[in-house]
């Protein structure tokens, strides 16, 4: 038994049966060819950037500034000159005796002499400061800090030592006489 065909004239395509008509040509409507339309310009078609406008013969291009050339109403090129009061003041100069200070008070970590010498050159560098104006209070702190701490360690390490021998002198006497 066979289906009759679909009103309309179209067919099924799962149907695996003989077909009644050669497939449809998507162009064709109504067996007339489907005009074509002008669309939008192809937005990735290649274009030619130098093909537009030529400009006249000297004429420089936009935006290009021939070399020593000053645009009327502009500032020539550079840095306009600096008017006084404005911008950082330049840095007081170090005072001498303080980076020394600073140096022999850090030397006090390997060689303690110079830690006490750092401190006191510490002290008078901060003086110098005060009546000067010069720069380094900074550095003159720091030495009188690290230099009294590190002299102060280096009492503290000569008090223990000098106990210790005291006490291996003591100590090593009583037991010589107790020998014999």
């Amino acid at each position: 038994m066979t289906n009759p065909p679909p009103p309309g004239g179209w067919t099924d395509p799962t149907w695996s049966g003989p077909q009644s008509s050669p497939p449809v040509d998507p162009t064709l409507v109504a067996g007339q060819p489907v005009p074509t339309q002008a669309g939008p310009a192809d937005p990735y078609a290649p274009v030619d950037p130098y093909a537009g406008g030529q400009l006249p013969p000297g004429q420089p291009m936009p935006g290009y500034v021939q070399p020593g050339y000053v645009q009327p109403g502009y500032a020539p090129p550079g840095y306009p000159p600096q008017y006084p009061g404005y911008g950082y003041p330049p840095p007081p100069k170090t005072n001498g005796m303080a980076l020394a200070a600073f140096v022999l008070a850090l030397l006090g970590f390997t060689s303690c002499i110079t830690a006490p010498v750092g401190a006191i050159l510490g002290h008078v560098a901060r003086k110098q400061i005060q009546a000067s104006g010069e720069g380094g209070e900074g550095m003159a702190k720091a030495a009188i800090i690290i230099g009294w701490i590190l002299t102060g360690l280096l009492v503290v390490v000569i008090a223990f030592y000098i106990a210790a021998i005291v006490f291996a002198v003591t100590t090593s006497a009583g037991s010589d006489s107790s020998s014999y």
